[in-house]
């Protein structure tokens, strides 16, 4: 929950926006202002304080306790100009927070921290725990000094600096990635926990919470493993809500992974028991549910014991899963700088190698954290970026493929997905299209059906396209035409508008963008008739309207509805 605090009316204007934007999120202190801020530090993750930084670092001063508990504050000044990271940038989630204030009140973001100032990724906002030394090997990382990184996990981390390296000595600054139980070797040292053991479990009914989160904690103790690194607990569909299960799930603060009897039946195991088969239809629970997905087995099924003597009444078995690499297919949207979604810009950043289009990569090269290794190809090179970032991907690294407006439609994703496998993460990303930037510069045009038909044959031969052009003709649909004309292709715009003018009117509205939301953007609205395709080329989207489709105040509007057409005849 977020805490929304204000003094002054105008302060209360701009918390009020706060809250009606977010009203499951957030929660409004009345009343004088000293207790409205020591209410929400103790009831709120996050505080909002609509205030001067001097008057709440005064007010804060006093509850402040540790930095990896404490709530983030931020703060927002009388005009609205600013939204402040005070406290808590990365524990506390200020610093994005400020950045979401910002968005949505208009003001200013201002993070101060180190890290995030030069794009440096902080140690504690990598998703996974940390332990040791953070202030003193972040401080290397920002001076530029020799870090060693050990990785003894495998795990798809973002770009590092180019300070860090397998190859620098040790002794000094240390990154240490690994699951095992081990603490921080000294000063200057961190430990990262990647959530890489799954924890297989079996249990009978009504076994109690004590002795699962027992067991487990046993089992990682005697293999010399982190409870900080246990990604999920791992278990039989007919146990999914096992109180005992669920209960120590909870405490480890981990979700309960389930699979069906005849799935973990198919798991080659090495101590499989006749009891589990007759009880839930599969010879293994505990050791089968780890394996689901490979893994290597750290360790083998074994049973809990209790004080009293009475028979094991839980199962568990340990599995290091190897760090799947993570390929995020990201769409960048037509070209403009504020059509970039947040989610495209979270996933540049996390990335530790991009792959993409030379002219793409220009685009948002600043937008990198130092450290991004960049494979930049020129045009035609499509299905070599696919295979590049797959690969890429497939040796543990966090992998961002670009592509412009949504990078599944005649982009990247297709030629990506078709070479990845099950052996790789895989995340899309959206981005504004070409045909809705051009839809949203002519008006509106594709406010009925409408269909998007690239009209290059160097991957589809014409006579497919030609077939999907008079379907749209006589469906009445509204099209959009990509790629529509080049040097080498100069016929089959003209082909295609031939074919849609056999089912509609010299009249019907044509829509021509070229180049949509950039600065050199240009467009018009014109007919069937009057469209010369000498002045379309590849940068250009060509939208072509239906029948009912009007041009209002030199705007393209197609009607949700044909009964407005009939209303105007």
């Amino acid at each position: 929950m977020i805490g929304l605090i204000s003094a002054t009316a105008a302060g209360a204007a701009a918390r009020d926006r706060l809250a009606a934007a977010w009203p499951d999120r957030t929660r409004v202190y009345e009343g004088p202002v000293a207790d409205a801020v020591r209410r929400a530090f103790g009831e709120c993750e996050q505080l909002v304080c609509f205030l001067a930084t001097g008057a709440v670092v005064r007010l804060v001063a006093p509850l402040l306790s540790d930095k990896a508990s404490d709530p983030g504050v931020v703060c927002v000044d009388e005009g609205g100009r600013f939204a402040v990271s005070l406290v808590g940038g990365h524990g506390g989630g200020a610093n994005e927070l400020a950045l979401a204030v910002g968005t949505l009140l208009g003001a200013e973001p201002v993070v101060t921290t180190a890290t995030d100032a030069v794009g440096v990724p902080g140690l504690d906002t990598l998703g996974i725990p940390v332990e040791g030394d953070v202030a003193g090997v972040s401080r290397a990382l920002l001076d530029g000094e020799p870090v060693a990184l050990e990785l003894e996990s495998s795990w798809p981390l973002p770009a590092l600096p180019s300070n860090v390296g397998s190859g620098v000595p040790g002794g000094g600054p240390t990154i240490r990635v690994t699951d095992r139980a081990v603490e921080p070797a000294g000063p200057s040292e961190v430990v990262l926990r990647p959530p890489s053991l799954v924890v297989g479990v079996g249990a009978s009914k009504g076994a109690p919470v004590d002795e699962v989160f027992g067991l487990v904690q046993g089992a990682l103790a005697d293999a010399g493993l982190s409870v900080a690194s246990v990604a999920a607990l791992a278990t039989v569909d007919a146990k999914a809500g096992e109180p005992g299960i669920v209960g120590a799930a909870e405490r480890l603060g981990v979700p309960v992974l389930t699979y069906s009897a005849e799935e973990l039946a198919g798991v080659d195991v090495p101590n499989p028991s006749a009891a589990p088969l007759a009880a839930v239809g599969t010879p293994s629970v505990a050791e089968a549910a780890a394996l689901v997905g490979g893994g290597e087995l750290l360790v083998p099924k074994r049973k809990s014991e209790r004080a009293d003597g009475a028979p094991a009444m839980a199962t568990c078995a340990v599995v290091r899963r190897p760090g799947r690499g993570r390929l995020a297919v990201v769409g960048l949207g037509p070209g403009a700088r504020d059509l970039l979604t947040p989610r495209a810009e979270a996933e540049l950043r996390r990335a530790s190698v991009l792959v993409g289009l030379d002219q793409y990569v220009d685009q948002i090269r600043d937008l990198l954290r130092p450290g991004t290794r960049i494979l930049e190809s020129g045009l035609g090179a499509e299905e070599e970026r696919a295979r590049t970032a797959v690969a890429e991907a497939r040796k543990g690294q966090a992998v961002a493929l670009i592509g412009s407006g949504d990078a599944g439609v005649y982009a990247m994703a297709s030629p990506a997905l078709a070479e990845a496998s099950d052996d790789i993460d895989v995340v899309g990303v959206p981005g504004v299209t070409a045909a809705l930037a051009a839809g949203a510069i002519l008006g509106a045009p594709l406010g009925h059906d409408h269909v998007s038909i690239s009209l290059s044959d160097l991957h589809t031969p014409w006579e497919i396209i030609e077939r999907r052009v008079r379907a749209a003709a006589e469906a009445d649909i509204v099209v959009t035409f990509y790629n529509p004309r080049s040097r080498g292709r100069d016929w089959q715009l003209p082909k295609a508008l031939a074919i849609l003018g056999a089912h509609r009117e010299p009249t019907t509205p044509v829509g021509v963008v070229r180049n949509a939301s950039r600065p050199d953007e240009s467009s018009r609205v014109t007919t069937l008739t009057g469209l010369d395709p000498a002045t379309v080329d590849m940068m250009t989207v060509v939208t072509v309207g239906n029948t009912a489709t009007r041009n209002i105040a030199g705007r393209m509007v197609t009607p949700r509805g044909y009964r407005w057409q009939e209303a105007v005849r």
